[in-house]
């Protein structure tokens, strides 16, 4: 069996800015972008040897109505404590908002960010799985 690829998408008003506050915050690569397709523009991130990557999405001639809610998430897990802080470091180079956790849990062992879209990352300091 092939296993699965997870896309996540997320529109924005503001692609070039996204795109450029992800690929410094979180170090991803451009993996793909496709320009009016349909209507939409939108540019794939990740690594390429992932089995996963961010899409970020924008509709010609249309506003955003929709705001993310506050638990809305994207979390990530960096259990080595080096490599968790200068992915912090890089996200706050890279314009992200510090901002408290919705939900406390988060903030045990983690920091969670906003992007300019109001959409939010977690950087996780530990491991995956059952805690």
């Amino acid at each position: 069996m092939v296993p699965p690829v997870l896309r996540v998408a997320r529109p924005t008003d503001q692609l070039g800015a996204v795109v450029r506050q992800y690929a410094v915050g979180l170090g991803l690569n451009e993996l793909g972008r496709f320009e009016d397709h349909d209507g939409f523009d939108g540019v794939m991130l990740g690594h390429p040897d992932c089995g996963w990557h961010l899409e970020f999405t924008h509709k010609h001639g249309e506003a955003l109505e929709h705001a993310p809610l506050e638990d809305d998430l994207l979390v990530l897990y960096l259990p080595e404590r080096e490599e968790w802080s200068q992915a912090c470091d890089r996200m706050d180079a890279a314009g992200f908002l510090r901002v408290p956790a919705c939900n406390p849990y988060w903030d045990r062992d983690g920091v969670t960010f906003e992007d300019l879209d109001g959409y939010r990352v977690v950087l996780a300091q530990r491991t995956w799985g059952k805690q």
